[in-house]
């Protein structure tokens, strides 16, 4: 399985405040934010930032996951996790920038990992 990279997560408290945070993060990073929502939460995608902010039922649940992964192919990482003894939580999906799955390893962590490839590769 071939990571690419992580995204941090950062979780602001209301529509206003993801709009200064994602500013904030645009400016230090040189990237414009990508923008979306999803289940109830709006997101800002910036450089290696992931802000969130929506309902605290949704970014409690966020907030379990302690970072997001980068890999070329979800589904070979679907592989190499569970040979390794990882538990798939949900997924994979399809999201607005490509495919996800939530994944608990074996010590208790919780991951995100995603790929680029959109629904017409799944």
């Amino acid at each position: 399985m071939e990571i690419l990279g992580t995204t941090l997560r950062v979780y602001v408290g209301d529509p206003a405040a993801l709009d200064t945070t994602a500013a904030f993060y645009e400016r230090i990073t040189g990237s414009r934010a990508l923008r979306f929502e999803r289940g109830g939460v709006s997101v800002a995608a910036v450089g290696c930032f992931l802000v969130m902010s929506g309902p605290r039922e949704e970014i409690d649940l966020l907030r379990k996951v302690a970072a997001t992964i980068a890999v070329k192919d979800v589904d070979e990482a679907h592989v190499t996790l569970t040979a390794a003894g990882a538990q798939i939580v949900a997924g994979p999906v399809v999201t607005p920038v490509g495919r996800n799955l939530i994944v608990l390893h074996p010590d208790g962590s919780v991951f995100e990992y995603v790929d680029r490839r959109g629904s017409e590769d799944s």
